[in-house]
């Protein structure tokens, strides 16, 4: 097939203007944590490895087990069966703050990247600040994986019908209500059976105070940062780490404050807001590949003559 210059640039053109139409939605201001949002704090002082938030959380969201190479029900990253994992860091070199373990789950972004990417709006944001997955507005495109900084959701690639797991702060499966509902003890499963407390669950501005508060009043034990306050325009989940042991060799990627979806929500749904855009190119397209077949059946047929 071959398409002109000028059809060329019609479907160019054609881009060119949704993208601009993409430009107001694209100055968005800065959004903040909803008034009731909830959240956690994780202290990897505190944080002794036991992996019971593992457990708990395996079995308050129905989740199956996993088995590594080495150990029944041993995870070693998220995964469709696992959204809550602790891993350990050694820094090597001896000493305890050499050491270190860290709790990996959904971050539940003030800005979330992923609901941002979700062009169905599967992946949404409740009143209370926590990120949850629609299954029946999801059609399987994993945007949202690729968007999330932190690599957070997971698609369950050996089911039929599959899910994108990651964790929803044990929001329950049945009655879930559009303001959220969590389990029956009332609070997420791995902060409730967590016996050092390294992991906590309240209202987000509650705990941001207590994060700083522990910093101030110990300043030699922690670094002088909680990660999750600015990064990525906030977090509602937060963490403390030891003197010494920087956020980055726990895993936490480095981010500046700027929210990820900043640029691309306008454009994406803008482009697809009512499949408007794909549709309307499809057509642009479609004309093309029929006015250059008429001209190339007219000069056969000249040809024939």
């Amino acid at each position: 097939m071959n398409i002109s210059r000028r059809g060329a640039l019609k479907v160019a053109a054609f881009g060119a203007a949704t993208a601009a139409g993409a430009r107001k939605a694209e100055a968005r201001e800065k959004k903040t944590a909803p008034p009731d949002a909830t959240g956690m704090l994780y202290d990897a002082t505190l944080c002794i490895g036991c992996k019971a938030c593992v457990a708990a959380c395996r079995d308050a969201n129905d989740l199956e087990l996993e088995k590594s190479s080495t150990l029944y029900d041993d995870p070693v990253d998220l995964s469709a069966n696992t959204c809550n994992l602790i891993k350990l860091y050694d820094g090597g070199g001896g000493g305890e703050a050499q050491v270190s373990f860290v709790k990996q789950q959904c971050m539940h972004c003030i800005d979330p990247a992923c609901a941002a990417a979700c062009m169905m709006g599967s992946f949404q944001k409740r009143q209370n600040g926590i990120v949850t997955w629609k299954p029946e507005r999801c059609f399987g495109c994993r945007y949202c994986q690729v968007a999330c900084p932190f690599n957070i959701p997971k698609f369950e690639w050996d089911s039929p019908i599959p899910a994108m797991v990651k964790c929803q702060m044990c929001l329950a499966k049945a009655g879930t209500t559009e303001e959220g509902q969590l389990n029956e003890v009332g609070q997420p499963a791995c902060t409730e059976v967590c016996p050092r407390e390294a992991v906590i669950y309240g209202p987000y501005e509650e705990l941001k105070a207590e994060a700083l508060r522990r910093i101030a009043e110990n300043p030699d034990r922690y670094e002088d940062h909680v990660y999750g306050l600015e990064e990525v325009g906030g977090t509602q989940v937060l963490y403390l780490t030891s003197k010494g042991v920087p956020f980055s060799k726990l895993g936490l990627p480095e981010l500046g404050p700027e929210p990820v979806p900043a640029l691309p929500v306008g454009l994406q749904h803008t482009i697809y807001k009512g499949f408007i855009a794909p549709i309307a190119v499809y057509g642009i397209v479609a004309g093309l590949v029929w006015r250059t077949r008429r001209k190339s059946d007219a000069a056969g047929e000249e040809v024939g003559a």
